[in-house]
């Protein structure tokens, strides 16, 4: 019994010693539970998550964050190795934060988990963090009016933030009809096949930003993208501009590919498409019609309108023919032997005439 309660007792003590060293020890390899965060993005709406080093590095609260620390990030969907089709993830440097970026469609409706692994570069520090995203539908009215402007002048994580991002929106509210604009989406010019800048100060990769709002655009902006002006772009000369550009000089905009896409009602196409060739077919109907039944002579027509010379010609004609007819078939004659069947043309013989077998050849010549 000593014995045992011994062994108890140095059971408890390296229990005691160790647990501790065990704790520190996953403290420092980073080995923590995973934070969790929810988002609230919109179909339609650019969604723009912020990975900034404040909320990955664990620090004391008395300790600021250095802004030499380089972390970067690795995001990706619960159970599957890449992210939603509609969200992107980029980031400039390990010294700069990182962004989640996109906009999701009506069919990513739904709710959705996102992984995010930070690595400290310095000490190899690894935090979790996960983001659950609840998609829903947007609130107030629709976004009929939708417009995609070429912003040069900029790189994709510099229009990301929020700051940015709404200046360039005040800045446009000069050339778009009074109320609000929208933020619908921001792509790098990189993903719609544009070239990497060369390492030159000034040279940017670009970004294409999509705003919508419910008021139509303005003159200045139909004029830009008219086919005129779409015309002396092609020419290499400047568009058609007739206002003042509000967004220069702190955003260079390539006016020559600016897009509208002005809302379309699909029922007015849908009808015009089905019912101008059914009303074509129906005058062409119509017009067959008049001519088959209103527009025919008729016998009694064709007989008034012949001379009585033609007729009576006409007549004596069909006449004989009946008469010769009428003849050909009273006639008595025996039809001809040679037009009888099984007829030797030798013998007269209905039968068939009297073959020697022998002077038959086996095989008969083809001809």
């Amino acid at each position: 019994m000593r014995i045992r309660a011994s062994q108890a007792e140095a059971a408890m003590a390296a229990a005691l010693i160790w647990i501790p060293l065990l704790s520190g020890l996953l403290t420092e390899l980073g080995v923590t539970k995973a934070q969790q965060t929810t988002l609230h993005p919109l179909v339609g709406r650019v969604f723009v998550h912020t990975l900034d080093h404040e909320t990955f590095l664990r620090l004391p609260e008395h300790i600021a964050v250095p802004s030499t620390t380089p972390v970067t990030y690795q995001a990706h969907l619960q159970g599957h190795p890449d992210l939603p089709r509609w969200l992107r993830y980029t980031q400039r440097s390990p010294h700069h934060p990182g962004f989640l970026y996109g906009t999701p469609t009506p069919g990513d409706r739904r709710r959705q988990v996102i992984e995010v692994i930070a690595y400290n570069r310095d000490n190899f520090d690894t935090t979790r963090q996960r983001l659950v995203l609840l998609i829903g539908d947007p609130e107030g009215p629709l976004i009929p009016y939708q417009a995609e402007f070429l912003v040069r002048s900029h790189d994709v994580e510099e229009v990301l933030p929020s700051t940015l991002a709404s200046r360039f929106l005040t800045a446009l509210g000069g050339l778009w009809e009074p109320g609000e604009l929208q933020l619908l989406n921001i792509t790098s010019a990189l993903d719609r096949g544009g070239r990497v800048p060369l390492p030159i100060e000034g040279r940017k990769e670009g970004v294409y930003i999509k705003v919508g709002s419910a008021y139509p655009f303005s003159t200045c902006l139909k004029m830009v993208s008219s086919p005129d002006s779409h015309a002396r772009c092609a020419q290499g000369q400047p568009p058609l501009l007739s206002c003042y550009d509000t967004l220069a000089p702190h955003f260079r905009v390539d006016w020559c590919n600016v897009s509208l896409a002005p809302d379309r009602d699909f029922l007015t196409d849908a009808l015009v498409t089905l019912l101008v060739p059914l009303l074509v077919a129906l005058l062409l109907t119509l017009l067959l019609a008049y001519v088959m039944c209103c527009r025919r002579e008729g016998r009694l027509k064709r007989d008034l309108a012949t001379s009585d010379i033609q007729m009576v010609h006409h007549d004596t004609i069909r006449g004989n023919t009946e008469e010769l007819r009428q003849m050909a078939a009273s006639r008595e004659v025996p039809r001809p032997l040679s037009t009888l069947p099984m007829f030797n043309v030798r013998t007269g013989e209905r039968l068939p005439p009297q073959v020697d077998s022998a002077q038959v050849p086996l095989i008969l010549d083809q001809h």
